[in-house]
């Protein structure tokens, strides 16, 4: 199925986290994983995420000086239904260059190979997954006065600073409470892997870093899986 709009990659988050305190919980989680069984068959599982925040979008339009409307920055399928592409959930799970559970969880020396593991030996589907409100997919209408009360999506305005304090404005569309996704999620054999491993990336991740764009700060989630 095609979109109105081709999907680009996350921003990620304006504010970062600090390290201190990280560094036990990172050598707990490493000795967790070398007790723990690695995956020896394909795994599948159905995943259930419930919003904890709201989540803002800012789709990247493939360079930076194509300039987006508030409705251009969302994923939308031809129907107008809200949507979050797969890719980005994987980037969510196996970034190395920006924001990732991985990098927010390990310990540096490791990150990026149980990134690379996930990156080779996960599969998502569908490609495009729809945003839920009561088991409903939400779909988007028109933007009056800066919302757009059918999907309760309205435009949101914040300045973020640039190096040296140089402000950069930001226009955003941001998807109001509640919001769920459902998708399926494929597991290949890998020995750097563990189902723990896994679904503690869903869980610490979903607490602490998010989906989509001014992460950490929004776009939080519950995670379960079944």
């Amino acid at each position: 199925m095609s979109l109105i709009a081709r999907h680009g990659t996350a921003w990620p988050g304006e504010a970062r986290q600090g390290e201190a305190g990280h560094g036990k919980a990172r050598l707990q989680q490493k000795s967790k994983r070398r007790d723990q069984m690695a995956i020896t068959k394909t795994v599948q599982k159905h995943v259930v995420e419930k919003g904890r925040t709201e989540i803002i979008f800012d789709r990247y339009p493939g360079d930076n000086k194509t300039e987006l409307t508030p409705e251009q920055k969302m994923y939308l399928l031809p129907d107008k239904t809200v949507v979050l592409p797969a890719l980005n959930i994987i980037s969510f799970l196996t970034a190395t260059n920006t924001e990732s559970a991985p990098k927010a969880m390990l310990d540096s020396r490791e990150y990026k190979t149980v990134a690379a593991a996930l990156l080779s030996s996960v599969q998502i589907t569908p490609n495009y997954i729809p945003f839920l409100r009561n088991g409903k997919p939400i779909v988007f209408g028109e933007f009056i006065d800066d919302v757009d009360k059918k999907s309760g999506i309205r435009v949101v305005y914040h300045v973020a600073r640039l190096p040296k304090g140089v402000p950069n404005p930001k226009v955003r569309p941001m998807l109001s409470l509640p919001w769920s996704l459902e998708f399926d999620i494929t597991i290949f054999p890998h020995p750097e892997l563990t189902i723990e491993m896994i679904e503690s990336m869903f869980k610490d991740g979903g607490e602490r870093l998010g989906y989509g764009t001014f992460r950490k700060a929004f776009g939080k989630f519950y995670h379960s899986w079944s």
